[in-house]
């Protein structure tokens, strides 16, 4: 039982000190760098599909949005830096509405779920919110902080993950550098 406990005490520490992290990242991310890394890791990481559904019960499969940038945001109605983050996507999105979609992935449980309805009519959310489960989260590595954002380019590969808060502008330069195929 004590073994139990202190576990239980370690992951709700951890996910205070990495999960729901608004801090920026240390390493400041370039142009150089972010094309780099698109170049390094362009088909190399196909992102596992997925069949999830929203709260209407509407079906979304990831594969669904081939010839499309993807972001996928794994996130959770109380999470502040999800929170935070949120009407830049809805901004993204409204941005790259022909060439892209933000689809975001609640990790929230049963007990707030009902939450999201009125979290999604509060904040103007203009993409679509899937229910996620514990296959996709393990597929796309076992989310262990909120928010986690992957970029998915065109082709359904995975080009970056991001682990906490990510600055608009950093997720913009990714995006237009995929729509212009560098």
């Amino acid at each position: 039982m004590l073994k139990k406990l202190l576990i239980l005490v370690l992951l709700i520490f951890t996910a205070a000190m990495y999960g729901c992290n608004d801090s920026n990242p240390k390493s400041e991310i370039t142009k150089s760098n972010l094309l780099a890394a698109l170049k390094s890791n362009k088909g190399n990481d196909a992102a596992p599909d997925f069949t999830l559904y929203t709260l209407d019960g509407e079906e979304v499969r990831l594969s669904d949005y081939l010839g499309k940038v993807v972001i996928l945001d794994f996130w959770a109605t109380w999470c502040p830096p999800c929170r935070k983050g949120i009407p830049d996507l809805i901004s993204i999105q409204n941005e790259y509405k022909n060439e892209l979609v933000v689809i975001g992935i609640s990790l929230d449980q049963p007990a707030t779920q009902d939450q999201l309805v009125p979290f999604i009519e509060s904040y103007g959310i203009n993409y679509p919110v899937v229910l996620g489960n514990i296959e996709v989260s393990a597929a796309y590595g076992n989310i262990q902080a909120i928010p986690t954002s992957f970029i998915i380019d065109q082709e359904g590969n995975i080009i970056n993950k991001y682990i906490g808060l990510v600055p608009k502008s950093t997720l913009v330069e990714e995006i237009n550098s995929l729509l212009n195929g560098l």
